[in-house]
Protein backbone atom coordinates (compact mmCIF):
# COMPACT_ATOMS: atom_id res chain seq x y z
CA UNK A 1 0.00 0.00 0.00
CA UNK A 2 1.37 3.40 -0.98
CA UNK A 3 1.98 5.63 2.03
CA UNK A 4 -0.65 8.33 2.47
CA UNK A 5 -3.38 6.62 0.44
CA UNK A 6 -6.76 5.93 1.98
CA UNK A 7 -7.58 2.35 2.89
CA UNK A 8 -11.04 1.45 1.58
CA UNK A 9 -12.65 -1.50 3.37
CA UNK A 10 -14.85 -3.72 1.27
CA UNK A 11 -18.64 -3.67 1.68
CA UNK A 12 -18.36 -7.06 3.38
CA UNK A 13 -15.86 -5.66 5.89
CA UNK A 14 -18.05 -2.62 6.58
CA UNK A 15 -21.08 -4.82 7.19
CA UNK A 16 -19.08 -7.08 9.47
CA UNK A 17 -17.96 -4.07 11.47
CA UNK A 18 -21.55 -2.96 11.94
CA UNK A 19 -22.80 -6.36 13.02
CA UNK A 20 -19.86 -6.78 15.40
CA UNK A 21 -20.76 -3.52 17.13
CA UNK A 22 -24.03 -5.12 18.28
CA UNK A 23 -22.12 -7.41 20.63
CA UNK A 24 -20.56 -4.41 22.38
CA UNK A 25 -23.65 -2.18 22.35
CA UNK A 26 -26.88 -4.11 21.71
CA UNK A 27 -29.50 -2.15 19.83
CA UNK A 28 -31.91 -2.54 22.74
CA UNK A 29 -29.32 -0.85 24.97
CA UNK A 30 -30.08 2.51 23.36
CA UNK A 31 -33.29 2.64 25.38
CA UNK A 32 -31.27 3.43 28.49
CA UNK A 33 -30.93 6.92 29.85
CA UNK A 34 -30.36 8.13 33.37
CA UNK A 35 -28.65 11.38 34.36
CA UNK A 36 -25.09 10.88 35.52
CA UNK A 37 -24.68 11.00 39.32
CA UNK A 38 -22.31 13.96 38.97
CA UNK A 39 -24.37 15.68 36.25
CA UNK A 40 -23.64 19.40 36.10
CA UNK A 41 -26.47 21.68 37.19
CA UNK A 42 -28.42 22.44 33.98
CA UNK A 43 -28.72 26.16 34.71
CA UNK A 44 -24.95 26.33 35.15
CA UNK A 45 -24.45 24.82 31.68
CA UNK A 46 -26.81 27.38 30.16
CA UNK A 47 -25.19 30.24 32.08
CA UNK A 48 -21.72 29.25 30.83
CA UNK A 49 -22.99 29.56 27.27
CA UNK A 50 -24.68 32.86 28.03
CA UNK A 51 -21.48 34.33 29.49
CA UNK A 52 -20.06 34.54 25.94
CA UNK A 53 -23.16 36.25 24.56
CA UNK A 54 -24.36 39.86 24.36
CA UNK A 55 -25.58 40.30 27.92
CA UNK A 56 -28.45 42.65 27.08
CA UNK A 57 -29.98 39.88 24.94
CA UNK A 58 -29.52 36.95 27.34
CA UNK A 59 -32.84 37.59 29.16
CA UNK A 60 -34.61 37.14 25.80
CA UNK A 61 -32.96 33.74 25.47
CA UNK A 62 -34.15 32.68 28.91
CA UNK A 63 -37.61 34.07 28.26
CA UNK A 64 -37.95 32.04 25.07
CA UNK A 65 -36.66 28.88 26.74
CA UNK A 66 -39.17 29.29 29.57
CA UNK A 67 -42.18 29.37 27.23
CA UNK A 68 -42.49 25.57 27.12
CA UNK A 69 -40.44 22.38 27.58
CA UNK A 70 -40.22 22.15 23.79
CA UNK A 71 -38.78 25.66 23.45
CA UNK A 72 -36.40 24.88 26.30
CA UNK A 73 -35.25 21.77 24.45
CA UNK A 74 -34.56 23.79 21.31
CA UNK A 75 -32.22 26.04 23.29
CA UNK A 76 -30.55 23.26 25.26
CA UNK A 77 -28.36 21.48 22.71
CA UNK A 78 -25.39 21.82 25.08
CA UNK A 79 -27.29 20.02 27.82
CA UNK A 80 -28.23 17.12 25.59
CA UNK A 81 -24.70 16.88 24.21
CA UNK A 82 -23.47 16.52 27.79
CA UNK A 83 -26.06 13.81 28.47
CA UNK A 84 -25.47 11.92 25.22
CA UNK A 85 -21.76 11.75 26.01
CA UNK A 86 -22.65 9.41 28.91
CA UNK A 87 -24.63 6.99 26.70
CA UNK A 88 -23.27 3.96 24.85
CA UNK A 89 -22.55 4.23 21.12
CA UNK A 90 -21.74 1.77 18.36
CA UNK A 91 -18.39 3.43 17.68
CA UNK A 92 -19.41 4.40 14.13
CA UNK A 93 -19.15 8.13 13.42
CA UNK A 94 -20.50 10.48 10.80
CA UNK A 95 -20.89 14.22 10.30
CA UNK A 96 -23.51 15.33 12.81
CA UNK A 97 -25.96 18.17 12.54
CA UNK A 98 -25.57 18.41 16.32
CA UNK A 99 -29.02 19.95 16.78
CA UNK A 100 -31.28 17.66 14.76
CA UNK A 101 -34.57 18.52 16.48
CA UNK A 102 -37.70 18.32 14.36
CA UNK A 103 -37.95 22.04 13.52
CA UNK A 104 -34.51 21.93 11.92
CA UNK A 105 -36.01 19.91 9.05
CA UNK A 106 -37.65 22.30 6.62
CA UNK A 107 -38.20 23.54 3.10
CA UNK A 108 -35.47 25.64 1.50
CA UNK A 109 -34.25 26.66 -1.94
CA UNK A 110 -31.43 25.21 -3.97
CA UNK A 111 -29.22 27.56 -6.02
CA UNK A 112 -31.01 26.20 -9.09
CA UNK A 113 -34.34 27.51 -7.67
CA UNK A 114 -35.74 24.13 -6.74
CA UNK A 115 -37.71 23.84 -3.50
CA UNK A 116 -36.08 21.15 -1.35
CA UNK A 117 -36.74 19.43 1.97
CA UNK A 118 -33.57 19.07 4.03
CA UNK A 119 -31.95 19.32 7.43
CA UNK A 120 -30.98 22.85 8.44
CA UNK A 121 -29.02 24.69 11.19
CA UNK A 122 -25.47 23.49 11.58
CA UNK A 123 -24.17 25.70 14.39
CA UNK A 124 -23.25 22.56 16.38
CA UNK A 125 -22.03 20.37 13.52
CA UNK A 126 -19.05 18.07 14.14
CA UNK A 127 -18.13 14.47 13.36
CA UNK A 128 -19.48 12.23 16.10
CA UNK A 129 -21.63 9.15 16.90
CA UNK A 130 -24.47 8.88 14.41
CA UNK A 131 -26.86 7.85 17.18
CA UNK A 132 -26.71 11.31 18.77
CA UNK A 133 -28.58 13.02 15.94
CA UNK A 134 -31.21 10.27 15.83
CA UNK A 135 -31.73 10.53 19.58
CA UNK A 136 -32.10 14.31 19.50
CA UNK A 137 -34.67 14.04 16.71
CA UNK A 138 -36.55 11.32 18.61
CA UNK A 139 -36.56 13.26 21.88
CA UNK A 140 -37.86 16.38 20.13
CA UNK A 141 -40.81 14.40 18.77
CA UNK A 142 -41.62 13.01 22.22
CA UNK A 143 -41.51 16.50 23.75
CA UNK A 144 -43.59 18.04 20.96
CA UNK A 145 -46.07 15.17 21.21
CA UNK A 146 -46.50 15.79 24.91
CA UNK A 147 -47.14 19.47 24.25
CA UNK A 148 -49.84 18.50 21.73
CA UNK A 149 -51.54 16.16 24.19
CA UNK A 150 -50.63 12.92 22.40
CA UNK A 151 -51.02 9.75 24.43
CA UNK A 152 -47.98 7.62 25.26
CA UNK A 153 -48.86 5.03 22.55
CA UNK A 154 -49.33 7.85 19.99
CA UNK A 155 -45.93 9.33 20.81
CA UNK A 156 -44.31 5.91 20.68
CA UNK A 157 -45.71 5.27 17.22
CA UNK A 158 -44.47 8.66 15.97
CA UNK A 159 -40.94 7.91 17.16
CA UNK A 160 -40.89 4.30 16.00
CA UNK A 161 -42.08 5.38 12.54
CA UNK A 162 -39.37 8.05 12.42
CA UNK A 163 -36.57 5.72 13.44
CA UNK A 164 -37.82 2.95 11.17
CA UNK A 165 -37.72 5.43 8.29
CA UNK A 166 -34.13 6.31 9.20
CA UNK A 167 -33.20 2.63 9.43
CA UNK A 168 -34.85 1.58 6.18
CA UNK A 169 -33.48 4.59 4.31
CA UNK A 170 -29.97 3.82 5.57
CA UNK A 171 -30.32 0.22 4.39
CA UNK A 172 -31.30 1.60 0.99
CA UNK A 173 -28.32 3.96 0.89
CA UNK A 174 -26.02 1.08 1.87
CA UNK A 175 -26.91 -0.63 -1.41
CA UNK A 176 -26.36 2.48 -3.54
CA UNK A 177 -23.30 3.67 -5.40
CA UNK A 178 -21.42 6.57 -3.81
CA UNK A 179 -22.41 9.14 -6.43
CA UNK A 180 -26.04 8.10 -6.24
CA UNK A 181 -26.04 8.78 -2.50
CA UNK A 182 -24.71 12.29 -3.15
CA UNK A 183 -27.31 12.92 -5.86
CA UNK A 184 -30.18 11.81 -3.58
CA UNK A 185 -32.53 14.60 -2.48
CA UNK A 186 -36.19 15.35 -1.79
CA UNK A 187 -37.64 18.18 -3.84
CA UNK A 188 -41.13 19.66 -3.60
CA UNK A 189 -42.60 17.24 -6.13
CA UNK A 190 -41.14 14.26 -4.25
CA UNK A 191 -42.45 15.68 -0.99
CA UNK A 192 -45.97 16.08 -2.35
CA UNK A 193 -45.92 12.59 -3.85
CA UNK A 194 -44.79 11.06 -0.55
CA UNK A 195 -47.37 12.82 1.59
CA UNK A 196 -50.43 13.66 -0.51
CA UNK A 197 -51.61 10.06 -0.86
CA UNK A 198 -51.97 9.77 2.92
CA UNK A 199 -53.83 13.05 3.31
CA UNK A 200 -57.48 13.93 2.93
CA UNK A 201 -58.33 16.46 0.19
CA UNK A 202 -58.44 19.38 2.62
CA UNK A 203 -55.02 18.51 4.03
CA UNK A 204 -53.67 18.06 0.50
CA UNK A 205 -54.73 21.60 -0.30
CA UNK A 206 -52.99 22.88 2.85
CA UNK A 207 -49.81 21.10 1.84
CA UNK A 208 -50.00 22.60 -1.65
CA UNK A 209 -50.48 26.08 -0.16
CA UNK A 210 -47.49 25.53 2.15
CA UNK A 211 -45.27 24.67 -0.80
CA UNK A 212 -46.49 27.70 -2.74
CA UNK A 213 -46.07 29.98 0.27
CA UNK A 214 -42.48 28.82 0.77
CA UNK A 215 -41.65 30.07 -2.71
CA UNK A 216 -43.00 33.50 -1.82
CA UNK A 217 -40.58 33.86 1.10
CA UNK A 218 -37.85 35.49 -0.95
CA UNK A 219 -35.88 38.76 -1.00
CA UNK A 220 -38.78 40.76 -2.36
CA UNK A 221 -40.98 39.68 0.54
CA UNK A 222 -38.12 40.50 2.89
CA UNK A 223 -37.96 43.93 1.28
CA UNK A 224 -41.61 44.52 2.17
CA UNK A 225 -41.27 43.19 5.73
CA UNK A 226 -37.85 44.43 6.83
CA UNK A 227 -37.25 47.68 4.98
CA UNK A 228 -38.71 51.17 4.90
CA UNK A 229 -37.89 54.16 2.75
CA UNK A 230 -36.05 57.19 4.14
CA UNK A 231 -36.18 59.82 1.43
CA UNK A 232 -34.75 58.18 -1.66
CA UNK A 233 -32.89 55.54 0.37
CA UNK A 234 -33.91 52.13 1.72
CA UNK A 235 -33.18 51.34 5.35
CA UNK A 236 -33.81 48.34 7.58
CA UNK A 237 -36.86 49.04 9.72
CA UNK A 238 -36.34 48.81 13.49
CA UNK A 239 -38.18 46.20 15.53
CA UNK A 240 -36.35 46.61 18.83
CA UNK A 241 -34.95 44.52 20.38
CA UNK A 242 -35.35 41.87 17.66
CA UNK A 243 -34.06 44.01 14.77
CA UNK A 244 -31.98 47.05 15.70
CA UNK A 245 -30.37 49.19 12.97
CA UNK A 246 -26.83 50.28 13.74
CA UNK A 247 -28.01 53.88 13.77
CA UNK A 248 -30.18 53.04 16.81
CA UNK A 249 -27.61 50.79 18.45
CA UNK A 250 -24.37 52.73 18.79
CA UNK A 251 -22.98 56.28 18.99
CA UNK A 252 -21.71 57.64 15.68
CA UNK A 253 -17.99 56.89 16.19
CA UNK A 254 -18.56 53.29 17.32
CA UNK A 255 -21.17 52.80 14.61
CA UNK A 256 -18.78 53.92 11.90
CA UNK A 257 -16.13 51.51 13.15
CA UNK A 258 -18.58 48.58 13.22
CA UNK A 259 -19.94 49.46 9.78
CA UNK A 260 -16.41 49.36 8.41
CA UNK A 261 -15.75 46.00 10.06
CA UNK A 262 -18.92 44.51 8.57
CA UNK A 263 -18.18 45.88 5.10
CA UNK A 264 -14.73 44.34 5.28
CA UNK A 265 -16.31 41.12 6.50
CA UNK A 266 -18.46 40.93 3.37
CA UNK A 267 -15.48 41.68 1.11
CA UNK A 268 -13.26 39.03 2.71
CA UNK A 269 -15.97 36.40 3.07
CA UNK A 270 -16.59 36.58 -0.67
CA UNK A 271 -13.23 34.84 -1.15
CA UNK A 272 -14.74 31.68 0.37
CA UNK A 273 -17.36 31.55 -2.41
CA UNK A 274 -16.86 29.93 -5.79
CA UNK A 275 -15.63 32.34 -8.44
CA UNK A 276 -19.00 32.65 -10.21
CA UNK A 277 -20.87 33.46 -7.00
CA UNK A 278 -18.14 35.85 -5.94
CA UNK A 279 -18.57 37.66 -9.23
CA UNK A 280 -22.32 37.87 -8.63
CA UNK A 281 -21.82 39.28 -5.13
CA UNK A 282 -19.59 42.06 -6.46
CA UNK A 283 -22.61 43.37 -8.39
CA UNK A 284 -24.26 44.30 -5.07
CA UNK A 285 -23.40 47.08 -2.65
CA UNK A 286 -24.06 47.17 1.10
CA UNK A 287 -26.53 49.94 1.99
CA UNK A 288 -27.62 49.18 5.56
CA UNK A 289 -27.00 46.89 8.53
CA UNK A 290 -28.85 45.86 11.67
CA UNK A 291 -28.43 43.53 14.61
CA UNK A 292 -30.92 40.64 14.59
CA UNK A 293 -32.07 38.29 17.35
CA UNK A 294 -32.47 34.77 15.98
CA UNK A 295 -33.79 31.43 17.18
CA UNK A 296 -33.84 30.21 20.76
CA UNK A 297 -30.46 28.68 21.55
CA UNK A 298 -28.67 31.26 19.40
CA UNK A 299 -30.11 34.32 21.15
CA UNK A 300 -27.27 36.52 22.35
CA UNK A 301 -24.80 35.52 19.67
CA UNK A 302 -23.76 38.35 17.40
CA UNK A 303 -25.94 38.26 14.33
CA UNK A 304 -26.21 40.93 11.66
CA UNK A 305 -28.59 41.34 8.76
CA UNK A 306 -27.10 43.20 5.81
CA UNK A 307 -29.16 44.88 3.09
CA UNK A 308 -27.44 44.93 -0.30
CA UNK A 309 -28.81 46.41 -3.52
CA UNK A 310 -27.98 45.44 -7.07
CA UNK A 311 -29.33 47.14 -10.18
CA UNK A 312 -31.71 49.40 -8.23
CA UNK A 313 -33.91 49.49 -5.12
CA UNK A 314 -36.02 46.67 -6.53
CA UNK A 315 -33.02 44.34 -6.67
CA UNK A 316 -32.29 43.46 -3.01
CA UNK A 317 -30.09 40.83 -1.45
CA UNK A 318 -30.28 40.15 2.29
CA UNK A 319 -27.33 38.43 3.91
CA UNK A 320 -27.16 37.20 7.48
CA UNK A 321 -23.79 37.20 9.23
CA UNK A 322 -24.06 34.97 12.29
CA UNK A 323 -21.41 34.40 14.91
CA UNK A 324 -20.11 30.84 15.03
CA UNK A 325 -19.08 29.68 18.49
CA UNK A 326 -17.45 26.41 19.41
CA UNK A 327 -19.84 23.49 18.90
CA UNK A 328 -21.78 22.24 21.92
CA UNK A 329 -20.43 18.80 20.95
CA UNK A 330 -16.80 19.92 21.13
CA UNK A 331 -16.09 18.79 24.73
CA UNK A 332 -17.20 15.26 23.85
CA UNK A 333 -15.87 14.73 20.30
CA UNK A 334 -12.55 14.96 18.51
CA UNK A 335 -11.29 18.47 17.82
CA UNK A 336 -12.64 20.17 14.73
CA UNK A 337 -10.47 20.04 11.62
CA UNK A 338 -11.14 23.77 11.16
CA UNK A 339 -9.57 26.58 13.16
CA UNK A 340 -12.34 28.95 12.06
CA UNK A 341 -15.69 28.04 13.62
CA UNK A 342 -17.51 29.59 10.67
CA UNK A 343 -15.69 27.28 8.29
CA UNK A 344 -16.62 24.35 10.57
CA UNK A 345 -20.30 25.28 10.21
CA UNK A 346 -20.11 25.79 6.45
CA UNK A 347 -18.16 22.58 5.85
CA UNK A 348 -20.62 20.56 7.92
CA UNK A 349 -23.58 22.10 6.12
CA UNK A 350 -22.14 21.38 2.70
CA UNK A 351 -21.36 17.83 3.79
CA UNK A 352 -24.85 17.07 5.06
CA UNK A 353 -27.21 19.04 2.84
CA UNK A 354 -28.12 17.86 -0.63
CA UNK A 355 -27.68 21.45 -1.78
CA UNK A 356 -26.66 24.54 0.17
CA UNK A 357 -27.28 28.26 -0.07
CA UNK A 358 -25.37 29.80 -2.95
CA UNK A 359 -23.99 32.60 -0.74
CA UNK A 360 -22.88 30.33 2.11
CA UNK A 361 -19.38 31.22 3.31
CA UNK A 362 -17.32 32.24 6.34
CA UNK A 363 -14.83 34.77 7.70
CA UNK A 364 -13.20 36.01 10.91
CA UNK A 365 -13.47 39.53 12.33
CA UNK A 366 -10.70 40.89 14.53
CA UNK A 367 -11.28 43.44 17.26
CA UNK A 368 -15.05 42.98 17.45
CA UNK A 369 -15.99 43.54 21.11
CA UNK A 370 -12.34 43.16 22.01
CA UNK A 371 -11.55 39.80 20.40
CA UNK A 372 -11.53 37.75 17.23
CA UNK A 373 -14.92 36.30 16.30
CA UNK A 374 -15.83 33.82 13.60
CA UNK A 375 -18.87 34.23 11.38
CA UNK A 376 -20.69 32.39 8.65
CA UNK A 377 -22.82 34.19 6.09
CA UNK A 378 -25.79 33.12 3.99
CA UNK A 379 -28.97 34.55 2.52
CA UNK A 380 -31.39 35.67 5.21
CA UNK A 381 -34.49 34.29 3.51
CA UNK A 382 -34.80 32.27 0.35
CA UNK A 383 -37.87 30.06 -0.07
CA UNK A 384 -37.75 28.88 3.53
CA UNK A 385 -40.68 27.30 5.41
CA UNK A 386 -40.45 25.98 8.97
CA UNK A 387 -42.91 23.34 10.25
CA UNK A 388 -45.24 24.19 13.11
CA UNK A 389 -45.20 21.42 15.67
CA UNK A 390 -48.14 22.87 17.61
CA UNK A 391 -50.68 22.19 14.89
CA UNK A 392 -49.65 18.62 14.11
CA UNK A 393 -51.97 15.71 14.75
CA UNK A 394 -50.42 12.31 15.58
CA UNK A 395 -50.87 11.25 11.95
CA UNK A 396 -49.25 14.39 10.56
CA UNK A 397 -46.35 14.14 13.02
CA UNK A 398 -45.80 10.51 12.01
CA UNK A 399 -45.67 11.53 8.37
CA UNK A 400 -43.32 14.39 9.16
CA UNK A 401 -41.15 12.11 11.30
CA UNK A 402 -40.79 9.58 8.51
CA UNK A 403 -39.71 12.34 6.15
CA UNK A 404 -37.21 13.72 8.68
CA UNK A 405 -35.86 10.26 9.48
CA UNK A 406 -35.16 9.47 5.84
CA UNK A 407 -33.61 12.91 5.32
CA UNK A 408 -31.30 12.48 8.30
CA UNK A 409 -30.24 9.06 7.02
CA UNK A 410 -29.30 10.59 3.66
CA UNK A 411 -27.33 13.35 5.42
CA UNK A 412 -25.42 10.77 7.50
CA UNK A 413 -24.88 8.44 4.53
CA UNK A 414 -22.94 11.15 2.70
CA UNK A 415 -20.07 11.20 5.21
CA UNK A 416 -20.35 8.12 7.43
CA UNK A 417 -19.96 4.39 6.88
CA UNK A 418 -23.51 3.84 5.68
CA UNK A 419 -22.97 0.11 5.21
CA UNK A 420 -21.76 -0.35 8.79
CA UNK A 421 -24.63 1.74 10.19
CA UNK A 422 -27.17 -0.20 8.15
CA UNK A 423 -25.69 -3.53 9.25
CA UNK A 424 -25.75 -2.43 12.87
CA UNK A 425 -29.42 -1.41 12.62
CA UNK A 426 -30.43 -4.57 10.78
CA UNK A 427 -33.92 -5.48 9.64
CA UNK A 428 -35.71 -5.76 12.99
CA UNK A 429 -37.37 -3.00 14.98
CA UNK A 430 -35.17 -3.37 18.08
CA UNK A 431 -33.51 0.02 17.61
CA UNK A 432 -36.85 1.67 16.78
CA UNK A 433 -38.42 0.47 20.02
CA UNK A 434 -35.32 1.37 22.03
CA UNK A 435 -35.36 4.95 20.75
CA UNK A 436 -39.04 5.31 21.65
CA UNK A 437 -38.16 4.40 25.25
CA UNK A 438 -35.10 6.65 25.27
CA UNK A 439 -37.09 9.60 23.95
CA UNK A 440 -39.65 9.35 26.77
CA UNK A 441 -36.92 9.14 29.39
CA UNK A 442 -35.15 12.13 27.95
CA UNK A 443 -38.42 14.07 27.73
CA UNK A 444 -38.75 13.52 31.49
CA UNK A 445 -35.24 14.91 32.00
CA UNK A 446 -36.00 17.88 29.75
CA UNK A 447 -39.04 18.73 31.86
CA UNK A 448 -36.93 18.65 35.01
CA UNK A 449 -34.34 20.92 33.41
CA UNK A 450 -37.04 23.32 32.19
CA UNK A 451 -38.35 23.52 35.74
CA UNK A 452 -34.82 24.16 37.04
CA UNK A 453 -34.57 27.21 34.78
CA UNK A 454 -38.00 28.40 35.91
CA UNK A 455 -36.91 28.05 39.55
CA UNK A 456 -33.71 29.97 38.81
CA UNK A 457 -35.78 32.87 37.46
CA UNK A 458 -38.12 32.82 40.48
CA UNK A 459 -35.17 32.94 42.88
CA UNK A 460 -33.42 35.72 40.96
CA UNK A 461 -30.47 33.65 39.82
CA UNK A 462 -31.12 34.60 36.19
CA UNK A 463 -33.36 37.19 34.56
CA UNK A 464 -35.85 36.33 31.81
CA UNK A 465 -37.62 38.72 29.47
CA UNK A 466 -41.22 37.88 28.61
CA UNK A 467 -41.74 40.82 26.24
CA UNK A 468 -40.60 39.14 23.01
Amino acid sequence: MTEGRHVHPTPHECAARGRAARTTVPRSGHADFAPAPDRTDPVEVIERQSARRLQELVPIRYGRMLESPFRFFRGAAALMAMDLSTTATSGITTQLCGDAHMLNFRLLASPERHLMFDVNDFDETLPGPWEWDVKRLSASLAIAGRANGFSTPERSRVIRDTVRSYREAMRGFARMRNLDVWYARIDADDLYARLAGELRPRAQRRLSRTLSKAKSRDHLQSLDKLVHRVGDDLRIAPDTPLVTPLSDLLPEVERSELEQQLRELVDRYSLTLSSDRRALLTQYRVVDMARKVVGVGSVGTRCWVLLLLGRDTGDPLFLQAKEAEESALAPYCEASAYANQGERVVSGQRMMQATSDMFLGWERVSGLDGRERDFYLRQLRDWKAIPKAEGMTPKVMRMFGRLAGATLARAHARSGDRIAIAAYLGGSDRFDRALAEFAERYADQNERDHQALADAVVHGRVTASSTV
